[in-house]
């Protein structure tokens, strides 16, 4: 049978995936400038004006909200799978270190004052993402260090208002909407920051303690088994696995926002946030479609961060356990937390409207759970849940939600593939979904529901050229993300007598448990917007957040309903 797959041996890439994997074999740091020429030439998607003098502002600020804010100190970053690798190497007790960590971006990082910053990373997936981010930073520094250094005379780093704001911007050869973006995410430490940009010259350096297949294995088995320690009923009771995020299954199951409005709507009066204020409103009179349950969920989350939320967090904690719900922070290794839902402790008085579907009375006699986890970066998804699968008794089911790249939609829609193609193991996975579009579309506001999509797992973010991405959509791929093809990876290792194929086509089929995979739309990579350095979905992200979990749980406990009730 012949297929159709995209045609991924870009050159461009390649050569700059040898490049750093050749030199991160050093036992000396290796100078991120000896890899500014490669990364350049490689056309990345995401950096276009890497070889311009001009500031590549959304390549720039996408870097900023990926590594920790202690960077603009960094002069050396070490990664390592776990404190015991840092340790070994002589480089010390990092996990005593400050822990650091970047907006956008989840990993265990921890600086120690000075000027190095170490690391956890839990696969492959984590250097293919780290090392673009850094030679990325370091060519944008440079060129802002370069021009901060020839400020005209009368331009100020304050910047307070338009006129400022105009000069600093032309001086620094970008844009004012840059340039506020830029104020936004600094913030008061704007100026600071820029100072810091002019003072120095950036020449980092990076060194990987240990890349070998063991470690990583080591780290993740070590993971499992904090979360094993735990909750040991994880070994002995069947066990749904839903790879998403840590709040939108709680939020919908739990019932803490929606008991809680009144205290969230008087944090929102005080708060005085207009924006929220305007949109609370318009959702009163009905003047828009948005989901007063998804508003709270986004306020609860405001309000917990807030001063004013500090003494919710327990009280939070005490009425999830009261459901059922158990969380457990991972510790020591990589930035992957996981939940336990007991399903015979869920209260139907409590859950999101959204979920009834007539009685839940069966769930009490329900002995399954829900493991879910923070979805992963990559192919760490491939590691654990081949970790879950080798000490949990019995898997019914495996949903996978995560964002993507759309390259036929817009932001907000969710996409729900048959075909995925992994760069990681090249193979092609056709599967059968749990789920279609009418699963999604009645709690979709803002977005369309897509079924029957053709996605592709890339090896990360940076490593995409626009000619790369032109022959993905000519051949019919739509759907871009990370983890949807390693976890197929461990799917079929978890079904088939042997270990995955490589550059195959795997046909999917007479799966022992149930799959389905969902991805909802942050990027347009292909249109003439700004890439996802131009922001976050914020508020109206939620909109297919919430749907897709919906869906998951709507599907999970259709199942147990058949299995038990």
């Amino acid at each position: 049978m012949e297929r159709t797959i995209p045609y991924t041996a870009s050159e461009e890439v390649e050569l700059y995936l040898r490049t750093f994997y050749s030199l991160l074999r050093s036992t000396a740091d290796v100078q991120v400038r000896t890899l500014e020429s490669v990364h350049a030439g490689m056309n990345s998607l995401l950096h276009p004006g890497a070889q311009t003098h001009q500031p590549d502002m959304s390549a720039f600020i996408y870097t900023l909200l990926r590594l920790p804010p202690c960077i603009e100190r960094t002069r050396r970053v070490v990664l390592g799978q776990s404190g015991e690798v840092f340790l070994r190497a002589g480089i010390g007790d990092v996990e005593s270190w400050q822990p650091v960590t970047a907006p956008a971006r989840r990993r265990r990082c921890f600086f120690d004052g000075n000027e190095t910053l170490a690391c956890l990373i839990a696969s492959r997936s984590d250097i293919d993402d780290i090392v673009p981010l850094l030679t990325a930073y370091q060519i944008e520094r440079k060129k802002l260090y370069r021009l901060l250094n020839n400020l005209p005379e009368g331009v100020s780093l304050h910047a307070e208002d338009a006129s400022a704001q105009i000069a600093l911007a032309q001086a620094l050869m970008i844009s004012v909407e840059d340039l506020l973006r830029l104020k936004t995410i600094w913030g008061e430490a704007f100026t600071a920051n820029m100072k810091k940009l002019a003072a120095h010259r950036p020449r980092l350096r990076l060194q990987l303690l240990n890349g070998s297949w063991n470690e990583y294995r080591r780290a993740t088995s070590a993971w499992w088994a904090h979360i094993e320690a735990c909750c040991p009923d994880l070994t002995k009771r069947p066990v749904y696995f839903v790879s998403s995020n840590t709040h939108s299954l709680v939020n919908l199951l739990s019932g803490f926002a929606l008991q809680h409005r009144d205290t969230l709507l008087q944090f929102l009066e005080e708060t005085k946030n207009e924006d929220l204020l305007r949109e609370w409103r318009d959702i009163q009179a009905k003047n828009v479609p948005s989901s007063q349950e998804n508003f709270f969920y986004y306020l609860l989350k405001k309000f917990l961060q807030s001063p004013e939320g500090a003494d919710y967090q327990q009280m939070r904690y005490d009425h999830e356990r009261a459901c059922g719900i158990h969380r457990i922070d991972s510790k020591h290794y990589f930035d992957v937390d996981a939940q336990v839902i007991e399903l015979a402790a869920l209260r139907q008085e409590w859950t999101d409207p959204r979920l009834e579907e007539g009685d839940l009375a069966f769930l009490k006699n329900s002995d399954a759970l829900i493991l879910n986890i923070d979805y992963p970066l990559g192919l760490g998804a491939y590691n654990i849940l081949s970790e879950i699968a080798e000490h949990v008794r019995e898997i019914l089911g495996i949903y996978i939600m995560g964002k993507a790249a759309t390259l036929n939609g817009v932001i907000g829609d969710v996409m729900i593939p048959s075909v995925v193609h992994d760069e990681q193991s090249n193979n092609t996975y056709l599967f059968h979904n749990a789920f279609t579009a009418r699963d999604v579309t009645p709690y979709l506001v803002y977005g369309t529901g897509l079924d029957n999509q053709k996605g592709v797992s890339v090896r990360g973010t940076f490593l995409q050229t626009a000619r790369y991405m032109d022959i993905f959509y000519r051949e019919g791929y739509t759907d871009i993300e990370m983890e949807a093809g390693p976890y197929l990876s461990a799917v079929y290792e978890m079904s088939r007598p042997k270990r995955h194929p490589v550059n195959e086509i795997v046909h999917l089929t007479d799966l022992p448990f149930d799959l389905g995979i969902v991805h909802y739309a942050s990027d347009t990579p292909l249109s003439k917007g700004k890439n996802l350095g131009a922001g976050t979905l914020s508020y109206f992200g939620m909109d297919p957040t919430y749907a897709t979990s919906i869906a998951i749980i709507r599907r999970i406990l259709e199942r147990e309903r058949a299995r038990v009730g």
